[in-house]
């Protein structure tokens, strides 16, 4: 089984960051200094500077790798950070280990399946050539030149490309996939019926590719139980943790050493 590649720094409670796509834990490099704790943060598989075996690249196999990743590290009462897929993945993980989870934070995370009409209508556009058949691939490049150049650096071939692709077509939109929309709806049950478990959505005004709208902020607010929004009045896009990183980390740091209140 290969091991993921993984920041480490600090000492005390742990503070996980989880990533999505199609970024690395270099996503964290401007947050994690600014916040408190034992800072941890993975490449997920595939991806960054983890192994790239030869899997399908499904959401179950994230799941599985960054599981191992955990119980290899005997990682108790985390706090989980997640930005898009690693908003999932950690929800995921949460659902699945309540025990072990002390908190979670998301920003513009991956919390809920959607239909096309819920989705941002630029965004929808962009989707549904991504998970067309022989549309797709291509428009991978224009999703890592729409960040910092080190990423395209990070995924240079096709082949490096694949999980970046598999983690596009999972959207789930409009009931499909459906092994996603399932995993999700579980999740979601937990969020909802945990309200011991302190949770924090971190937003700020919407970018041009900002995909939480404000419908899917008041039905996460009205779904999650103990649920806090962190609302920033200055305009960030998608990829939060590159265009807001200082006020991130001073939203999470105030958070947690107030208690998580």
């Amino acid at each position: 089984m290969s091991n993921l590649s993984y920041v480490d720094t600090g000492t005390g409670a742990p503070v996980v960051f989880l990533h999505g796509n199609p970024t690395s834990s270099h996503l964290w490099r401007n947050v994690i200094p600014g916040v408190p704790g034992r800072r941890l943060a993975p490449d997920l598989i595939g991806m960054g500077s983890s192994p790239r075996p030869p899997i399908d690249y499904t959401f179950a196999d994230h799941a599985h790798y960054l599981e191992e990743w955990f119980d290899a590290l005997s990682l108790d009462n985390v706090v989980l950070v997640g930005h898009d897929w690693g908003g999932a993945l950690a929800a995921d993980w949460a659902s699945r280990h309540p025990s072990r989870v002390r908190a979670l934070a998301f920003t513009e995370a991956v919390l809920k399946p959607m239909t096309w009409e819920e989705f941002p209508p630029a965004g929808a556009e962009v989707f549904r050539a991504l998970k067309t058949p022989g549309a797709g691939e291509p428009m991978i490049d224009m999703f890592l030149k729409s960040l910092p150049p080190e990423y395209e650096g990070m995924y240079p071939t096709p082949e490096s490309r694949i999980p970046l692709l598999r983690w596009a077509r999972s959207m789930p939109l409009d009931g499909e996939p459906e092994s996603v929309v399932s995993r999700i709806e579980e999740f979601d049950g937990w969020l909802a019926s945990s309200p011991d478990v302190p949770k924090l959505l971190i937003t700020f005004d919407p970018g041009p590719d900002t995909m939480l709208t404000p419908p899917m902020i008041d039905w996460m607010t009205s779904n999650f139980a103990g649920l806090k929004v962190a609302h920033h009045p200055v305009e960030a896009g998608h990829h939060t943790p590159e265009d807001q990183p200082k006020r991130i980390a001073e939203t999470l740091t105030n958070w947690l050493t107030a208690g998580l209140e």
